[in-house]
């Protein structure tokens, strides 16, 4: 086992000022790979267009960017006993802003997915380093605020997003989505190449290599990755995605049991058998579904129902950034005064609820009706990430922390990635149903059903209508389908919620170590 890399020294101002500056380095390195699959996201129609892409094809400038992300997260326990923490921190800064050049410079599809595949591997490498770097480089007293400050760069980037690419879509031209990333890279990289003390690299660990082990893990994630993209748009019985869960069980289920057979694993699984790693992992897959399915769900429902623009969509989801500023001072304070368990409970509730509260909208909902859900939802994440990493992380040092941390954060991304996959299902599966609910329900003249889609009352008054007119079936279509667009995304929020509000269920077993 490596030694634990060296606290920094309260007796000793520099070394304190120096550590502090190189642990906020990484922490731009982390924001940077979680933020650029938003920025992104926002402007794939420019990037299809640049590239000549066929919109078939457009999402895969995620999914490679999403697969490598994941697979690169679960291995970051092994790099770290390899490189050290400093020394895996700049090769994936370095292999991230050469990438993120790539990317600005590529040509054609097939070259931007290449270095899409390689920046989504680096930044994956980042995410993790960055929680390790909290329980190693700083005295336990320090944890709870270097936590919140790693939290702060986490959670906001996928709430910024959306500003961020709506502003350089509208301004710039679509490679600025990726060059951005090279001079905070740049900055980054230095600080904490020049000030960073780390434990020392153990090179055995490459004779230690399990190769049938990373071959059966990636192929787990990469084929779960792919089915949870492709299920939804065709249906989660047709063969295809069948065949990539298939595929994925039966790779999981060996790579899963060689690691917990072997002595020195690749992916140190047996962390899930403490009940306190194991329930905190599981808040974090719960709160890596609720952050990432709302950022997700909620820009769809302002484009599609509300036709926002991207930057417009930016300065609505700004609440729920400006409200994790807000209150992550006081979620570090309580942090250190509540009993953890009491404080994940106000946090996920509190997460619950401004899920729910989006579960009731209307197509005339907008940024008044977003305000207050979206208030709770940043009020309630330091809560929901401080404690639980806390349960995870602590007392864990050296190869068992970054172990801990790669499998933490994992089960964050995966949670995301499974209820993402579950919402494009809700939206795909239950909008036609809701479309001949209503057209029923309209032609037997319910007023309700007619103020929902947004038509006069005035013919509505419980009595059938008879035959309707080619004109007035124009005319009604598109609101029909906008009211069930509305209805499926109420669904999906609601959804969501109600896994929240079942995982409260799990907080007995959310125990700390000391």
């Amino acid at each position: 086992m490596l030694p634990a890399a060296p606290h920094a020294d309260p007796r000793d101002p520099s070394r304190r000022i120096a550590t502090w500056l190189g642990y906020l380095a990484m922490c731009i390195g982390m924001f940077m790979a979680v933020l650029d699959i938003q920025i992104v996201a926002s402007s794939l129609p420019d990037i299809q267009t640049g590239l000549a892409i066929p919109l078939e094809d457009l999402s895969w400038i995620q999914t490679a960017y999403l697969i490598a992300e994941i697979i690169a997260i679960a291995l970051t326990g092994w790099a770290t006993r390899l490189l050290s923490l400093r020394r895996l921190f700049l090769a994936a800064l370095t292999g991230f802003i050469l990438a993120s050049l790539g990317c600005a410079a590529s040509h054609s599809f097939a070259v931007l997915i290449f270095f899409r595949t390689i920046q989504g591997f680096c930044g994956g490498a980042l995410i993790p380093s960055v929680f390790t770097a909290v329980f190693a480089l700083f005295p336990r007293e320090l944890h709870v605020r270097t936590t919140t400050v790693a939290g702060i760069f986490a959670m906001l980037a996928p709430t910024l997003g959306p500003s961020l690419g709506g502003y350089i879509t509208e301004n710039y031209s679509w490679p600025w989505l990726f060059l951005i990333n090279v001079p905070a890279g740049l900055l980054a990289g230095i600080v904490a190449g020049a000030l960073l003390r780390t434990e020392r690299p153990d090179a055995a660990a490459l004779g230690r290599l399990d190769l049938t082990s990373l071959v059966l893990l990636s192929v787990f994630l990469a084929t779960l990755e792919l089915a949870l993209k492709e299920a939804p748009q065709r249906g989660w019985s047709h063969p295809y995605p069948l065949l990539l869960l298939t595929l994925s069980a039966a790779s999981g289920f060996a790579g899963i049991r060689r690691c917990l057979a072997r002595s020195r694993p690749l992916v140190d699984l047996g962390r899930f058998r403490d009940p306190a790693f194991a329930a905190a992992s599981f808040y974090s897959f719960v709160l890596g579904a609720g952050l990432y399915g709302s950022v997700y769900l909620l820009p769809l429902f302002l484009g599609y129902v509300r036709q926002h623009s991207a930057l417009e969509i930016g300065e609505i989801m700004i609440v729920t950034g400006a409200a994790q500023l807000v209150t992550a001072p006081f979620g570090a304070f309580l942090e250190k005064r509540i009993d953890g368990r009491l404080l994940t409970g106000i946090g996920y509730g509190l997460f619950t609820i401004g899920l729910a509260a989006n579960g009731f909208a209307t197509y005339e909902t907008d940024f008044a009706a977003l305000f207050w859900p979206q208030l709770l939802r940043g009020a309630g994440v330091m809560l929901c990430l401080l404690p639980t990493t806390t349960a995870a992380l602590e007392g864990q040092e050296g190869a068992a922390l970054a172990d801990a941390s790669a499998l933490f954060n994992l089960m964050r991304n995966l949670g995301g990635a499974v209820w993402i996959a579950l919402a494009d299902t809700i939206l795909e599966r239950r909008a036609p149903a809701h479309v001949a609910a209503f057209i029923r329900r309209l032609q037997a003249g319910d007023p309700d059903t007619a103020r929902f889609v947004g038509l006069p009352l005035d013919r509505f008054h419980g009595v059938p209508l008879g035959p309707i007119d080619e004109a007035t079936r124009q005319l009604v279509e598109p609101l029909v389908a906008r009211a069930a667009a509305v209805a499926s995304f109420n669904e999906a929020f609601l959804a969501l919620a109600l896994f929240f509000a079942l995982s409260l269920l799990a907080l007995p077993f959310l125990k700390r170590r000391y």
